[in-house]
């Protein structure tokens, strides 16, 4: 289930703009220096920044660890 079951009165939406932004304030400027800090597969890091992806619950945890950014602020429910 991708968490968008209409019975929940809602969908989720993932805020790219809020990785990007920690991470170059943090000095990566693309994907793969995204990929390095998170030591995930630069594929898996080029979809989080292009927005092909929202992240599974671990790396939404690697995302809090490394750059300060919580799930709940990456992606948000929104009325349907």
């Amino acid at each position: 289930m991708d968490g968008n079951d209409p019975s929940m009165g809602g969908r989720n939406v993932y805020d790219r703009s809020l990785l990007i932004a920690a991470a170059r304030d943090m000095g990566d400027r693309n994907p793969s220096d995204t990929a390095r800090r998170l030591k995930v597969a630069r594929n898996t890091a080029w979809r989080l920044w292009h927005g092909h992806t929202a992240p599974s619950a671990n790396l939404a945890a690697l995302v809090e660890r490394e750059y300060g950014i919580s799930a709940r602020q990456l992606v948000k429910r929104v009325a349907a």
